[in-house]
C-alpha cells in the first residue's frame, strides 16, 4: 500500500554491520538491473550457473530418500516436476513443507534449493519435503507458474498415503518470488476449497507487483534490490495485464482484501530492504482479518542476506527463528 510518501534521499536504514561488509565487497561485482534487453542472457547464465544437484547428490550418502516426480499439471499444461526427499527410515506419515524455489519468477529450479532446506529443517524436524519445477516467465505468465505449484500440491494431497505424508500438516513456503507464490497458493486453495494448509512459510516474499511502497522507492538500488529489475520481471510475469488495476490476488497477494480463513503465517523480511513495507503490510492485513501471523523485520537485513552473509549472527538468527515457528507448527518437540 503507498503511504504517499516521497522517500528523503538519503535517507535509508543502516544495513548490518556484517551484512555491509559483504555488500561493500560485491562492488562492482553485483549484477546490473534486469531489463527486457538482457533478461534472456541473465537467464541463460543463471541456468548454466547456478547448483542443480541430482537426486543421487541430494541423498548424501543415504540420509535421505529423494524421489522425483512427474505428475498431471493444470488442465491443458504439461506435466509439472516435483522433487521429493525425507529422512532416511523415518516413517509416518510425516508432515510435508512444499516449497516454492526463489528466482524473481524468471530464474532458479527445484532442485538448488533442496540442500539447505533439508539440512536446516527436514533432517531435525523430521519433515518430508517437496519442491516443485514450476515453468518460469516470460515463457509462462501468470497464472501458468501458479496453476502448476496448485497441480503439484493437489497431487501431493490426493496420494499423501502412499507418499507416507500426512495431509493435515501441510505447509506451503518460498523465499522472495517463491514466497509470493506460497502466499498465492494459500489464497488459492483457501478460494477452491483445497488442500487444506497448516501454515504458510514466507520469507521476504514478493507480493505486490505495483512498486509503489515508499521502501519500494527508499531502497531502490540500494543493496539488492531496484525498480528497474522489479519493473521487469513483473511485466515478465504478467504480461499485457501488468498494471491492471483489476488484477487478481493470486497474481499479486498484496492486492488481496480478503485474508480471512488463511493458514497460520510466518512472515520474514529485511528492514533495509525493497520488500518492508509490502511484507509487514501482509501481516498486519492477516492480523485484520482475525488470522495468525508472526513477523520479523530483521534489521538491517537487505533482501536474501542469509544467503549473502550465512555466517553473520543475523543469519544464524533468522535461521533460528523460521525453524522455531515450524516446531511450534507442526507440534515437534526440541530435539525431534
Amino acid at each position: 500500500m503507498s503511504t504517499g510518501r516521497v522517500p528523503v534521499p538519503g535517507a535509508v536504514p543502516p544495513f548490518d554491520p556484517e551484512l555491509d561488509v559483504v555488500l561493500a565487497a560485491l562492488g562492482e561485482e553485483a549484477p546490473e538491473p534486469l531489463t527486457p534487453a538482457n533478461l534472456a542472457a541473465r537467464q541463460e547464465r543463471d541456468a548454466a550457473s547456478r547448483p542443480r544437484p541430482t537426486a543421487g547428490e541430494l541423498r548424501a550418502d543415504g540420509r535421505f530418500e529423494v524421489t522425483e516426480f512427474q505428475v498431471p499439471g493444470p488442465p491443458g499444461g504439461p506435466d509439472v516436476a516435483l522433487v521429493g526427499a525425507r529422512p532416511s527410515g523415518l516413517t509416518g506419515p510425516l508432515p510435508l513443507l512444499y516449497y516454492m524455489h526463489g528466482g524473481a519468477m524468471v530464474m532458479g529450479n527445484a532442485w538448488s534449493v533442496l540442500p539447505r532446506i533439508l539440512r536446516e529443517w527436514a533432517l531435525p524436524l523430521g519433515l518430508a519435503v517437496i519442491s516443485v519445477e514450476y515453468r518460469l516467465a516470460p515463457r509462462a505468465r501468470y497464472p501458468q507458474p501458479l496453476e502448476d505449484c496448485y497441480a503439484g500440491l493437489r497431487w501431493a494431497a490426493g496420494h499423501a498415503a502412499e507418499l507416507d505424508i500426512d495431509a493435515d500438516r501441510i505447509v506451503v513456503g518460498g523465499k522472495s518470488a517463491g514466497g509470493g507464490l506460497a502466499a498465492a497458493l494459500a489464497l488459492l486453495a483457501r478460494d477452491r476449497g483445497g488442500p487444506g494448509l497448516l501454515g504458510q512459510l514466507l520469507l521476504c516474499p514478493m507480493l505486490d507487483d505495483r512498486g509503489d511502497t515508499f521502501s519500494s522507492h527508499q531502497m531502490s538500488g540500494i543493496g539488492t534490490g531496484d525498480l528497474t529489475s522489479h519493473t521487469t520481471v513483473w511485466k515478465a510475469l504478467l504480461g499485457d495485464r501488468y498494471g491492471d488495476p483489476d488484477l487478481p490476488p493470486h497474481a499479486a497477494p498484496a492486492r488481496a482484501t480478503d485474508l480471512s480463513g488463511l493458514p497460520a503465517a510466518y512472515v520474514e523480511v529485511g528492514s533495509a530492504e525493497m520488500f518492508r513495507d509490502e511484507d509487514v503490510a501482509y501481516a498486519n492485513a492477516i492480523w485484520q482479518a482475525g488470522g495468525a501471523a508472526e513477523l520479523h523485520v530483521w534489521p538491517g537485513g537487505c533482501h536474501g542476506f542469509d544467503g549473502l552473509a550465512p555466517r553473520a549472527a543475523l543469519s544464524r538468527d533468522a535461521r533460528e527463528a523460521r525453524t522455531r515457528w515450524l516446531r511450534r507448527l507442526l507440534g515437534r518437540p526440541a530435539g525431534t
